[in-house]
């Protein structure tokens, strides 16, 4: 594992500190298994953050939008 790789692990862990250690590890996984997808979906919220949404309302109104690619990465 490179720093960045590392840097990044950590910056997502403090994003994800809410959630059970289980469900951490899930979305990291899945963040590793294809980070362009998060890359784009992290886009999309800012595009519409910075259109004037909240950012928990774009954070929804995307993840809605990207919900059946994460579910084929989860499988």
């Amino acid at each position: 594992m490179g720093i960045k790789d590392f840097i990044f692990r950590q910056m997502l862990k403090s994003k994800l500190k809410g959630l059970p250690e289980s469900q951490q590890e899930v979305i990291m996984a899945l963040v590793e298994k294809n980070p362009e997808l998060f890359k784009e979906i992290g886009e999309a919220i800012k595009r519409k953050t910075k259109a004037g949404m909240s950012e928990n309302a774009a954070t929804m109104q995307v993840m809605r939008e990207y919900q059946g690619r994460i579910q084929k990465l989860m499988k």
